[in-house]
């Protein structure tokens, strides 16, 4: 360090020396094409040795980009005869002398973690659900970071997926938009391929054999709805085959688990007087009083009966009314 000190001090004085014998010389000069050519050339190399000298003096971060930083000294002192090298000198002896002390630094700065497409283990309570990978796609700024949103959602419940992959359908960014759509629609030509299977085969089944056939159309035109992959006109039809089928299977042997579901349907058309009739059966059939709370408390609302709705969610367990989304209903009913 004493070394570049006492190499950089010899360069500087060596550039004031010769700057002050060239302005000399062009004062001494009897001809002024002769004292100006000389002045030009001991300016040049005063110049030189200068910022030679204060470039090695700076700091190492002041001292990139080579080698503009140094060219940008000379140039203060080459175009401004005199008055540039004076003005460099003042300027940077007093911040060389003293300078300020970096402080301890107190905080580290990290870079954001990547999502991790699964948890490395699965605990009681987990830290992230779906709203989690909403907000990835709401506010990450990495599009890579969505499209691994995206992909998560293999690993959840196609309803608790759908919300997440149709926010993805609105993404700026073309990629994350063609990977939601092709998961959608993978779904949904899973599902209607099943059901074109279905319905080929009822055409040629026996009696006995119709009933479980309905029975299954009715869940996976169910499913179209309960994954939210119809919408519109399209829903109303979906409801409405899935009830048809429902009925016919119904017809053929009693089922309570179809009594359930023709519930379902029935809340989803907005028949909560039918939906009620159909957990009414279901009831009698052996489901348990439990699994249909919910759909009468919904029934019980959309026929405008509110007095029933809290009394009705009281009645479930308190592990059911800590999970979504009978936790905000307990919230506000409770």
């Amino acid at each position: 360090m004493k070394v570049r000190l006492l190499s950089s001090g010899a360069l500087v004085f060596s550039a004031i020396v010769i700057e002050f014998g060239g302005w000399t010389h062009l004062g001494l000069a009897p001809l002024l094409a002769d004292g100006l050519r000389y002045f030009l050339l001991l300016h040049t190399l005063a110049c030189v040795l200068l910022a030679t000298g204060l470039w090695q003096l700076l700091p190492a971060r002041y001292q990139r980009p080579w080698p503009w930083v140094p060219l940008l000294l000379f140039s203060l002192a080459f175009f401004i005869p005199g008055l540039g090298a004076l003005g460099i000198l003042l300027a940077l002896t007093p911040a060389l002398w003293f300078q300020r002390r970096r402080e301890n630094q107190s905080w580290r700065a990290l870079s954001a973690p990547q999502l991790p497409f699964r948890p490395p283990m699965q605990q009681l309570s987990p830290l992230f659900n779906d709203g989690s990978l909403q907000d990835v796609l709401r506010l990450s700024t990495d599009p890579e970071q969505r499209l691994a949103a995206i992909l998560a959602t293999r690993r959840m419940a196609g309803q608790s997926a759908m919300p997440i992959l149709k926010l993805a359908l609105r993404d700026p960014v073309d990629d994350v938009r063609l990977l939601a759509y092709s998961m959608l629609d993978q779904q949904e030509t899973r599902i209607n391929e099943r059901i074109e299977a279905l319905l080929t085969r009822l055409t040629t089944a026996d009696d006995r054999q119709k009933g479980a056939l309905h029975a299954a159309l009715a869940h996976w035109y169910w499913e179209l709805s309960y994954l939210g992959l119809a919408q519109g006109s399209v829903l109303k039809h979906v409801l409405m085959q899935a009830r048809e089928h429902l009925e016919t299977a119904l017809e053929s042997s009693p089922n309570p688990e179809l009594e359930l579901l023709g519930a379902r349907i029935a809340l989803e058309q907005g028949l909560p007087h039918e939906a009620r009739l159909f957990l009414r059966r279901a009831e009698q059939g052996g489901i348990a009083t439990e699994k249909l709370t919910p759909f009468r408390a919904e029934a019980a609302f959309l026929c405008a009966d509110y007095a029933e709705v809290p009394g009705l969610l009281a009645s479930l367990s308190s592990d059911v009314l800590r999970r979504p989304p009978f936790t905000e209903l307990a919230r506000y009913w409770l």
